[in-house]
């Protein structure tokens, strides 16, 4: 069967107790989520290294390297400077934290996959 929509259940999690769906569907449901976190964590990355560049005149080098330092959950590299890039950095290290808390719950969705057959055995 060829066909261009997905259903709903391939953007739906099943329960742990169902069994999964099948694995062709299963891999595509997965690489569409692989790649919209992707794509977020991308845009995230974009948009702090524009902040510093805007808010402290960053060098669009050290503004990468600070935006992916927080994005990655490091911390920040320089001391920011004007009471703006301060706030600037404040508000993306939150957005930061939150966003690696939704990637990491993807991660752990996929995980679902190696217990299946382990609690098919239980009562």
């Amino acid at each position: 069967m060829n066909r261009s929509r997905p259903l709903a259940e391939d953007w739906s999690f099943e329960h742990r107790a169902e069994p999964l769906l099948p694995a062709r569907r299963f891999r595509r449901r997965m690489t569409r989520y692989v790649l919209g976190a992707a794509l977020l964590v991308c845009v995230s990355l974009a948009a702090g290294m524009l902040g510093y560049r805007y808010f402290e005149s960053m060098h669009w080098i050290d503004a990468f390297l600070n935006a992916a330092m927080i994005l990655g959950g490091m911390g920040p590299v320089d001391t920011m400077k004007t009471a703006g890039g301060k706030l600037f950095a404040g508000l993306y290290a939150l957005y930061s934290g939150v966003l690696f808390l939704a990637v990491a719950g993807l991660v752990f969705r996929l995980l679902h996959r190696f217990h299946v057959d382990e609690g098919s055995g239980r009562k």
